[in-house]
């Protein structure tokens, strides 16, 4: 009898597993489960889908989603840079070692190329980066996309936190901020008609912090001048710029070697960096986890014309 209780002891304490197991995803895995959602429904919607390819961390971090969403296949769709010809030699660098290793059809639309053909108008005035409007809106045209992936976030600049995950453009390319499609319940509406696209934002729901930790979670190679390093800048606007030919100087702006990152890559004419001894995804996790302004808002000079600056370019047919 006592071992008949002793069995029913032991029984009881091993019995009873548990019924429920509390499985939750990481938020990284959130985002990165969301994102590749959203690349297959892309690719399983639209007839010709590109996704825009800056070279920067962004569209590096996009590339790296769209991988993995139809891995052990290749991309089902080519990658479109828009060269104003003033890109960072080493984005440059990183752009094509990306696009050899996964075997991916690289379409350049060229500004300079566009000035040449009378697509766009130089007047020396207008920035090489707006010239990109125009540029991209002719390459999109020409080559048919119905879909085009950006690698825009919310948290970057208030032009884009009105940014829906799929963003119609019309038969011009125009965005109008106030003709939006409802995204209920994370279900899209593609429909477009003869001549429209769509700009498809993958990363909406990103933040820079969730870019950097991605991109140290997944060892993915990024251009060199997103780490410190020492190069010769001058200040213009509050703003550290690179030397270059591109760049004269003006009246009374002296050049200096500074301790230099960039926190995002552009025309190098209005791109700025930022003084920082950050040389490791690490330290930059730890020094963008207490910047209290994003990295547009740093060191875009494009983006500080006017408050409605990116507003106004994004309605004309920009990223």
């Amino acid at each position: 009898m006592s071992h008949a209780v002793a069995t029913r002891g032991q029984t009881n304490r091993m019995s009873a597993p548990p019924t429920h197991v509390d499985y939750q995803l990481s938020q990284l895995d959130q985002l990165e489960a969301e994102s590749i959602h959203i690349f297959r429904e892309v690719a399983a919607e639209f007839e010709k889908p590109v996704l825009m390819f800056s070279g920067g961390k962004d569209s590096i971090v996009m590339l790296r989603l769209a991988e993995k969403a139809f891995y052990p296949a290749k991309i089902p769709f080519p990658v479109l840079q828009v060269d104003t010809g003033y890109d960072f030699p080493e984005v440059l660098a990183c752009r094509d070692s990306w696009v050899s290793r996964l075997g991916v059809r690289l379409v350049v639309a060229s500004v300079e190329q566009a000035i040449k053909d009378g697509i766009v108008v130089d007047d020396g005035k207008t920035s090489r980066n707006r010239l990109q409007i125009g540029t991209l809106l002719n390459a999109l045209e020409e080559e048919g996309f119905t879909a085009a992936f950006g690698g825009g976030r919310r948290d970057e600049e208030k032009a884009r936190a009105k940014e829906r995950v799929y963003s119609h453009r019309d038969e011009f390319g125009q965005w109008d901020p106030k003709m939006q499609r409802p995204e209920l319940w994370s279900l899209y509406n593609g429909r477009i008609h003869e001549g429209e696209h769509m700009r498809i934002f993958p990363l909406s729901n990103w933040t820079e912090l969730d870019i950097w930790h991605y991109l140290g979670r997944e060892g993915i190679e990024i251009p060199s001048i997103y780490f410190s390093h020492q190069r010769r800048v001058f200040q213009r606007d509050g703003m550290w710029l690179s030397e270059s030919e591109f760049n004269p100087l003006r009246s009374g702006e002296t050049v200096e070697e500074r301790t230099v990152r960039f926190r995002t890559v552009g025309d190098l004419t209005l791109t700025g960096c930022v003084e920082s001894p950050a040389d490791t995804i690490e330290k930059i996790i730890d020094e963008i986890a207490i910047a209290r302004v994003t990295e547009r808002g740093a060191t875009r000079g494009d983006d500080r014309f006017s408050e409605a600056a990116m507003e106004d370019r994004k309605k004309e047919g920009y990223f």
